[in-house]
């Protein structure tokens, strides 16, 4: 697995190069993924702000996520990874968004979404939003972990 810290400093520089701000949604890392960028010294200059959306309310009333996406989807799926996405988006003045909803564990699997299952969203102005769905192993640490990784990692591969 890639260093985080290496991760945050990579993608930092990119979109410094870009001119690009980036925009966080976040509910089954909550602000991991944030906290991971604004470690880095300068993060200012290309991180806009970070929604932590952990209920499906606050995904609703922060991000626009209907409730009835969520009710026909539930939570923890690619259509709602993308909704958060396009909502932090559109609720902030980043030029592109990551999101990350899953089940971290131990508890709260449910039918043919295992712990461990993520999906996320990476939306861009002007492009196709990308989603993914992944099911990590390992605790509750672990698979955050692993979800922040993918998540820097899913947008340094939509710049490049």
């Amino acid at each position: 697995m890639q260093n985080i810290q290496d991760l945050a400093i990579q993608l930092g520089a990119t979109l410094r190069a870009k001119g690009l701000l980036l925009a966080t949604a976040e509910s089954c890392t909550g602000g991991g993924v944030a906290y991971a960028i604004t470690e880095i010294a300068g993060s200012s200059d290309w991180f806009d702000c970070g929604f932590v959306t952990y209920s499906n309310a606050s995904k609703s009333e922060l991000l626009n996520v209907s409730a009835a996406e969520i009710a026909q989807h539930g939570a923890v799926s690619q259509e709602v990874a993308a909704a958060m996405a396009e909502g932090a988006l559109a609720n902030s003045q980043a030029h592109i968004a990551l999101s990350t909803t899953g089940i971290a564990g131990p508890g709260g699997a449910v039918p043919g979404k295992p712990v461990g299952t993520v999906c996320f969203g990476w939306a861009m102005q002007n492009r196709p939003t990308v989603t993914e769905r992944l099911v990590f192993s390992g605790d509750r640490h672990a698979v955050r972990q692993q979800c922040i990784v993918h998540a820097l990692q899913g947008v340094l591969k939509l710049l490049t």
